[in-house]
């Protein structure tokens, strides 16, 4: 006998059984594929997402562009040589409102595209979000901070966020980039087309060299220790977690287990 999909009121209640409460603030990296068919899609996901927080709550996802990047370092797939100052003078600027989220899932974009949805202004690692305390979370993004400090990790960190991990590993944890802005890390050169009071302009900047190679094992290590409330959302496995306990973790781990680069 095949058994039913999971539908948005079905979902809602797997979120409020893991944990997911109303007015919760939660960060949410998700794969569509793991949850799996759900009829209307990514669309009913972000529903019954909101349905959980309530209006009092706050849904927050990555929405990054690192397409809008220096073309020498791109790999998945490398452009040839002589495109490199083409795509460097002909990148559309980054824009809030209409740059499009990549690889970061459709869940993510979908949230992107809400109605109400406020996104940080940064060409690289922008974060979307929609509920009550979104424009709060998103007011700062400084350029030199992707992921740090001045980046909105910081206020979800401030506001006591959770993470959830919807059919995904801690590889993708976010969070744990803004462990790595604070431990000695070198810096690296980023490039970006931007607006500016001059019009579009290609800019260059210094950031942390930032690593999520060694995420799987950082998680696997705090998820014994975690205040962590796992289990099914539709066919995910799916990990719900206090993002300051995560990020004070990562700290300290990352301190005694990176190994240098």
């Amino acid at each position: 006998m095949t058994s039913l999909p999971p539908t948005r009121a079905s979902l809602a209640v797997d979120l409020a059984t893991l944990g997911l409460s109303t007015g919760d603030t939660v960060i949410v990296h998700s794969s569509m594929r793991a949850i799996g068919w759900v009829p209307g899609g990514q669309v009913a996901v972000v529903q019954a997402l909101l349905d959980v927080l309530g209006p009092e709550g706050t849904l927050v996802v990555p929405t990054q562009t690192g397409g809008n990047s220096e073309p020498r370092t791109w790999s998945r797939p490398p452009v040839p040589e002589e495109w490199w100052q083409t795509v460097r003078d002909h990148m559309p600027a980054f824009d809030p409102a209409i740059t499009p989220s990549r690889g970061i899932g459709v869940v993510a974009e979908s949230v992107r595209t809400w109605p109400g949805a406020v996104r940080s202004n940064h060409p690289h690692t922008s974060f979307a979000a929609v509920g009550a305390r979104a424009a709060a979370l998103m007011a700062r993004h400084d350029l030199e901070s992707q992921l740090g400090e001045g980046s909105p990790l910081r206020a979800l960190e401030e506001a006591n966020a959770q993470v959830l991990l919807l059919g995904v590993g801690f590889d993708t944890c976010t969070a744990f980039h803004l462990a790595e802005y604070r431990i000695p890390l070198p810096k690296t050169e980023h490039s970006a087309a931007v607006r500016t009071d001059k019009g579009r302009e290609w800019i260059t900047y210094t950031d942390v060299d930032t690593d999520r190679d060694d995420f799987a094992e950082l998680g696997e290590a705090y998820e014994p220790t975690a205040t962590l409330h796992r289990g099914q959302v539709g066919g995910a496995d799916a990990r719900l977690f206090p993002l300051p306990e995560a990020v004070a973790f990562a700290v300290n781990w990352l301190r005694t287990h990176r190994r240098p680069r």
